[in-house]
């Protein structure tokens, strides 16, 4: 008589099997365990998702940088002496290194959801802890707190919204558990962080969180070297382009030729914006200001925008504005001055001093004084930034309006006779901004590029900007979100309520699901699974068990005989 053994039929399980042959290169079904994820296997994937929320912050913060970019780039210049952007390669490996941590993560919440246990593969350890030492050599980019303020209340929701989707993860892992010890530690824990994010509005500020009658004007835009994505940066040609977007002032980097001509230039050498090394290829490397005004005219200041194309803008100008471009000279400050005094626009100078061996060394503010004076400008439109011999300048000129690029006490402004201050945008806070404004002292933030932080700093009250990108900033008519306090007062305590339920609702679910699953019989399981089969596949099976059973009967019988 044969005798039949159930059945135990085994599905193919693709999913299953990619999940885990990607996460832990456990390919067949007797690699994989329901058990419990080791202690040693629970610490890597702490640390993964640890690597994970780092890596999205510094994501998050580098792409919102992108105000920055320039200065970043400018930055490198300075260091290496070649121009490049910079930010590519950095954003590239961020972009790549993000996606690859995120796919690991995903992997590991879907282990979790499925019951699998936890086991990376070594490979993959080495390659995600190398990004660790990556992230921080950038860190200090997001101690700034100018972009919490500008999108707090939307990470908030952000961050309340991917919490709550984990609860149906953290439901099921309770329900699955044991030990009522885990189970506690696990509820805990994800109740203090979501507790933390109900009430963690109480902590954030943001200047655009007021009432609307309370806005004031929107700050006027100072274009700095010009429009420097439109044109070559202070040029005759940039300046225009800055002033036909209707900018309130130009801001230009002022230096003194050999022979005492203040001129515009930005860096220390002409071998970014000129083409120096074909005229003068033995002195490309010399200071600007070693250079007389006369070979400084005969320059080209233009070429070198077309060929870099620092800002991706000279794909879209046409054939003419593309000549233009190109045939552009360096500027001296009197052609400037004279082209402001025209518009009737105010002018923002910075200076550097020549070096030593200079022979304007001691003289270069009375040079840049005289061409001032003489090139006819009003003096209450020139907004003078120099600290050196200042108390000479104001009795030579009281007109001009002196300026501090430093954050000095107002007992010290008000002695020196300054009325302006010059700041990166990240260096007054909102208390330094009402300060300044009850006092008559009138604040300018550098430089300002982006929509979301004009917008930011026009909540915040700030009088003007400083910007390289004035045909961007003249599109924003109003900030870019606004709302008073009782509407996000609102807002909070409706997504936290949304919240809440849908946390609940997930728990009590999954407690039931969990222990329905519990009450079924095993054998009931394997009949059913094999009930799923064809009816054919069914009968060739038994057909061969009943086969195989007769074979072995006769070979018993012939081994007896």
């Amino acid at each position: 008589m044969v005798k039949h053994q159930p059945l135990q039929v085994y599905e193919r399980q693709l999913c299953l099997s990619c999940l885990t042959g990607i996460y832990g290169c456990r390919w067949k079904r007797y690699q994989r365990s329901h058990d419990d994820t080791t202690k040693w296997e629970c610490l890597w994937s702490f640390i993964l998702f640890c690597t994970f929320s780092l890596l999205l912050v510094w994501f998050y913060f580098w792409w919102e940088a992108h105000n920055d970019y320039s200065e970043f780039n400018w930055f490198l210049y300075n260091r290496s002496g070649e121009w490049s952007d910079g930010t590519v390669p950095i954003l590239a490996a961020t972009a790549a290194g993000f996606t690859y941590i995120a796919f690991l993560t995903i992997l590991a919440l879907c282990h979790v959801a499925v019951g699998q246990q936890l086991n990376l593969h070594w490979f993959l350890h080495c390659l995600y802890i190398c990004l660790i030492p990556c992230m921080f050599v950038y860190l200090e980019q997001m101690n700034d707190s100018v972009f919490v303020q500008a999108t707090g209340p939307f990470l908030h929701i952000g961050a309340l919204a991917a919490v709550t989707a984990l609860a149906w993860l953290v439901a099921g892992q309770v329900a699955r558990a044991e030990k009522t010890r885990f189970q506690l530690m696990v509820v805990l824990i994800y109740l203090s962080v979501l507790l933390m994010l109900y009430f963690i509005p109480l902590s954030i500020t943001s200047p655009c969180i007021m009432e609307r009658g309370s806005l004031k004007a929107a700050p006027t835009i100072i274009g700095h070297q010009g429009a420097p994505m439109l044109a070559p940066e202070n040029t005759l040609l940039s300046f225009n382009r800055a002033l036909q977007r209707n900018v309130s002032g130009l801001e230009a980097d002022v230096t003194i030729s050999l022979d005492g001509v203040p001129f515009l230039l930005r860096d220390r050498t002409l071998r970014r914006t000129t083409n120096v090394r074909r005229v003068f290829p033995q002195r490309q490397y010399d200071d600007a200001s070693l250079f007389n005004w006369t070979d400084l005219s005969s320059l080209n200041a233009g070429q070198w925008f077309l060929k870099d194309d620092p800002f991706w803008t000279v794909q879209y100008m046409s054939t003419s504005e593309r000549w233009l471009l190109g045939n552009q000279t360096v500027c001296s400050l009197e052609q400037m001055l004279k082209l402001a005094a025209r518009s009737n626009r105010s002018a923002l100078l910075t200076l550097h001093r020549p070096p030593s061996n200079h022979p304007h060394h001691h003289d270069w503010v009375n040079l840049t004084l005289d061409s001032v004076l003489r090139s006819g400008i009003p003096q209450q439109q020139v907004m003078w930034t120099v600290d050196s011999n200042r108390e000479m300048v104001r009795k030579a000129a009281p007109g001009l309006q002196q300026t501090s690029v430093q954050k000095l006490p107002l007992d010290t402004l008000h002695h020196k006779g300054i009325s302006r201050v010059l700041l990166r945008y990240n260096q007054a806070s909102a208390q330094d901004i009402k300060l300044y404004n009850e006092n008559n002292i009138s604040l300018t933030l550098y430089w300002v590029n982006e929509p979301w932080l004009y917008s930011l700093l026009w909540c915040s009250g700030v009088p003007s900007v400083s910007s390289e990108a004035p045909q961007v900033l003249r599109k924003v008519h109003y900030p870019l979100w606004l709302m008073s306090p009782d509407e996000y007062c609102l807002i909070w305590i409706f997504t936290d309520l949304i919240s809440f339920a849908v946390v609940l609702g997930i728990f009590i679910f999954q407690k039931w699901r969990m222990s329905g699953m519990r009450s079924y019989n095993p054998e009931q399981i394997m009949l059913s699974a094999a009930v799923r089969r064809s009816s054919r596949d069914v009968n060739n099976m038994k057909e061969k068990l009943i086969f195989s059973g007769k074979s072995h009967q006769t070979t018993s019988c012939w081994r007896l005989l």
